[in-house]
């Protein structure tokens, strides 16, 4: 996840297709938490850096909605 959080720079192509990216990595981390914690194996530090990365991604998965979606003036 090393993209730039810069998006003003960036065309709307280009969000879409780093907002398909990163839906599928919060998806993939979705997954990977939950097979670790239903080992119980899994040491605690490596869930919790998978949940860390996983709110950055949602996070940003928000602002690149948000800048996405048009204002609309009610």
């Amino acid at each position: 996840m090393n993209a730039p959080t810069d998006l003003s720079m960036k065309t709307d192509e280009v969000l879409r297709v780093e907002l398909a990216v990163f839906r599928r990595e919060h998806r993939d981390l979705d997954d990977a938490i939950q097979a670790l914690a239903e080992k119980n194996t899994a040491d605690q530090l490596t869930l919790q850096r998978l949940k860390k990365r996983k709110l950055r991604l949602k996070d940003l998965i928000a602002l690149i909605e948000d800048r996405l979606t048009p204002d609309i003036i009610a």
